[in-house]
Protein backbone atom coordinates (compact mmCIF):
# COMPACT_ATOMS: atom_id res chain seq x y z
CA UNK A 1 0.00 0.00 0.00
CA UNK A 2 3.04 2.46 1.06
CA UNK A 3 4.77 1.13 -2.55
CA UNK A 4 0.63 2.17 -4.88
CA UNK A 5 0.31 5.89 -2.53
CA UNK A 6 3.86 6.69 -2.80
CA UNK A 7 3.73 5.99 -6.85
CA UNK A 8 0.39 7.48 -7.51
CA UNK A 9 1.64 10.50 -5.25
CA UNK A 10 4.93 10.60 -7.09
CA UNK A 11 3.03 10.97 -10.72
CA UNK A 12 0.29 13.59 -9.42
CA UNK A 13 2.82 15.80 -7.81
CA UNK A 14 5.80 15.56 -10.87
CA UNK A 15 2.07 16.34 -13.09
CA UNK A 16 1.20 19.20 -10.88
CA UNK A 17 4.79 20.56 -11.19
CA UNK A 18 5.10 19.90 -14.96
CA UNK A 19 1.74 22.00 -15.58
CA UNK A 20 2.61 25.35 -15.05
CA UNK A 21 5.91 25.04 -16.64
CA UNK A 22 4.32 23.64 -19.47
CA UNK A 23 1.77 26.67 -19.78
CA UNK A 24 4.61 29.22 -19.97
CA UNK A 25 6.52 27.23 -22.87
CA UNK A 26 2.63 27.14 -24.71
CA UNK A 27 2.92 30.68 -23.74
CA UNK A 28 6.28 32.11 -24.91
CA UNK A 29 6.10 32.38 -28.45
CA UNK A 30 3.88 35.07 -28.60
CA UNK A 31 5.12 36.68 -25.99
CA UNK A 32 8.72 36.30 -27.55
CA UNK A 33 7.87 37.20 -31.40
CA UNK A 34 4.30 39.16 -31.21
CA UNK A 35 4.08 41.00 -27.70
CA UNK A 36 5.20 44.17 -27.60
CA UNK A 37 7.67 45.20 -24.56
CA UNK A 38 5.19 46.90 -23.10
CA UNK A 39 2.74 44.49 -23.08
CA UNK A 40 5.17 41.61 -21.99
CA UNK A 41 6.28 43.92 -18.77
CA UNK A 42 2.88 45.13 -17.80
CA UNK A 43 1.76 40.82 -17.83
CA UNK A 44 4.52 39.58 -16.22
CA UNK A 45 6.12 41.99 -13.68
CA UNK A 46 3.15 44.38 -12.30
CA UNK A 47 -0.53 42.49 -12.23
CA UNK A 48 0.48 39.40 -10.17
CA UNK A 49 -0.48 37.30 -13.09
CA UNK A 50 1.82 34.63 -11.89
CA UNK A 51 2.14 35.20 -8.15
CA UNK A 52 0.58 31.32 -7.52
CA UNK A 53 3.21 30.05 -9.99
CA UNK A 54 5.59 30.69 -7.15
CA UNK A 55 3.33 30.42 -3.78
CA UNK A 56 1.92 27.05 -5.01
CA UNK A 57 4.39 25.60 -7.23
CA UNK A 58 7.53 25.98 -5.28
CA UNK A 59 6.19 23.59 -2.70
CA UNK A 60 4.50 21.22 -4.99
CA UNK A 61 8.03 21.19 -6.80
CA UNK A 62 10.15 20.12 -3.73
CA UNK A 63 7.38 17.68 -2.85
CA UNK A 64 7.88 16.19 -6.62
CA UNK A 65 11.35 15.96 -6.11
CA UNK A 66 10.46 14.77 -2.37
CA UNK A 67 8.51 11.51 -3.19
CA UNK A 68 10.35 10.75 -6.38
CA UNK A 69 13.03 10.18 -4.28
CA UNK A 70 10.71 8.24 -1.85
CA UNK A 71 9.64 6.07 -4.55
CA UNK A 72 13.33 5.14 -5.70
CA UNK A 73 14.01 4.21 -2.49
CA UNK A 74 11.13 2.06 -2.30
CA UNK A 75 11.90 0.76 -5.53
CA UNK A 76 15.55 0.09 -4.54
CA UNK A 77 15.21 -4.09 -4.97
CA UNK A 78 13.16 -3.81 -8.27
CA UNK A 79 15.68 -3.09 -11.67
CA UNK A 80 15.40 -1.06 -13.85
CA UNK A 81 12.73 0.65 -11.86
CA UNK A 82 15.14 2.30 -9.26
CA UNK A 83 17.05 3.73 -12.00
CA UNK A 84 14.27 5.42 -13.38
CA UNK A 85 12.74 6.41 -10.14
CA UNK A 86 15.92 7.83 -8.77
CA UNK A 87 16.41 9.92 -12.01
CA UNK A 88 13.43 11.02 -12.07
CA UNK A 89 14.15 12.74 -9.03
CA UNK A 90 17.28 13.70 -10.29
CA UNK A 91 15.71 15.46 -13.37
CA UNK A 92 13.21 17.12 -11.25
CA UNK A 93 16.00 18.14 -8.89
CA UNK A 94 17.46 19.68 -12.02
CA UNK A 95 14.33 21.42 -12.95
CA UNK A 96 14.03 23.54 -9.55
CA UNK A 97 17.95 23.63 -9.99
CA UNK A 98 17.41 25.92 -13.48
CA UNK A 99 15.11 27.60 -11.83
CA UNK A 100 17.30 29.36 -9.31
CA UNK A 101 19.63 29.83 -12.04
CA UNK A 102 17.98 31.11 -15.00
CA UNK A 103 14.73 32.17 -13.90
CA UNK A 104 15.30 33.67 -9.97
CA UNK A 105 18.32 36.14 -11.45
CA UNK A 106 16.12 37.53 -13.96
CA UNK A 107 12.89 37.65 -11.65
CA UNK A 108 15.52 39.81 -9.12
CA UNK A 109 15.85 42.04 -11.71
CA UNK A 110 11.75 42.37 -12.69
CA UNK A 111 11.08 43.27 -9.29
CA UNK A 112 12.98 46.43 -9.75
CA UNK A 113 11.52 47.18 -12.76
CA UNK A 114 8.82 50.39 -11.94
CA UNK A 115 6.07 51.93 -14.47
CA UNK A 116 8.24 53.95 -16.87
CA UNK A 117 10.62 53.92 -20.04
CA UNK A 118 11.35 50.08 -20.70
CA UNK A 119 14.68 49.55 -19.24
CA UNK A 120 17.90 48.89 -21.53
CA UNK A 121 18.24 45.29 -20.46
CA UNK A 122 14.87 44.57 -21.45
CA UNK A 123 15.50 41.77 -24.31
CA UNK A 124 18.34 40.35 -22.23
CA UNK A 125 16.14 39.91 -19.41
CA UNK A 126 12.98 38.47 -20.83
CA UNK A 127 14.75 36.41 -23.01
CA UNK A 128 16.46 34.81 -19.77
CA UNK A 129 13.23 34.23 -18.33
CA UNK A 130 11.42 32.87 -21.49
CA UNK A 131 13.96 30.40 -22.15
CA UNK A 132 14.94 29.86 -18.58
CA UNK A 133 11.27 28.58 -17.83
CA UNK A 134 11.70 26.08 -21.03
CA UNK A 135 14.53 24.86 -19.48
CA UNK A 136 12.72 24.18 -16.61
CA UNK A 137 10.28 22.46 -18.41
CA UNK A 138 12.61 19.97 -20.24
CA UNK A 139 14.01 19.21 -16.97
CA UNK A 140 10.33 18.46 -15.29
CA UNK A 141 9.25 16.70 -18.53
CA UNK A 142 12.07 14.10 -18.53
CA UNK A 143 11.35 13.70 -15.06
CA UNK A 144 7.79 12.51 -15.39
CA UNK A 145 8.88 10.10 -17.84
CA UNK A 146 11.26 8.74 -15.75
CA UNK A 147 8.64 8.29 -13.16
CA UNK A 148 6.04 6.80 -15.45
CA UNK A 149 8.70 4.35 -16.95
CA UNK A 150 9.94 3.62 -13.10
CA UNK A 151 6.08 2.65 -12.82
CA UNK A 152 6.07 0.64 -15.97
CA UNK A 153 9.10 -1.12 -16.23
CA UNK A 154 9.26 -4.60 -15.41
CA UNK A 155 10.57 -6.38 -11.80
CA UNK A 156 13.38 -8.65 -11.74
CA UNK A 157 10.57 -11.28 -11.09
CA UNK A 158 8.67 -10.21 -14.57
Amino acid sequence: MVLYLTSLASLLLAALSLGPSYAHVLEAPPRLVVWSPELWRETTVFNGQFALFAKVGGPVDVAAILSASLLAYLLASERPAFWFALGGAVLLAAGLAAWFTLVAPANAILASWRPGPIPPDFEAVRLRWETGHMAVAAAKLLGFAAISAALLAPGESS
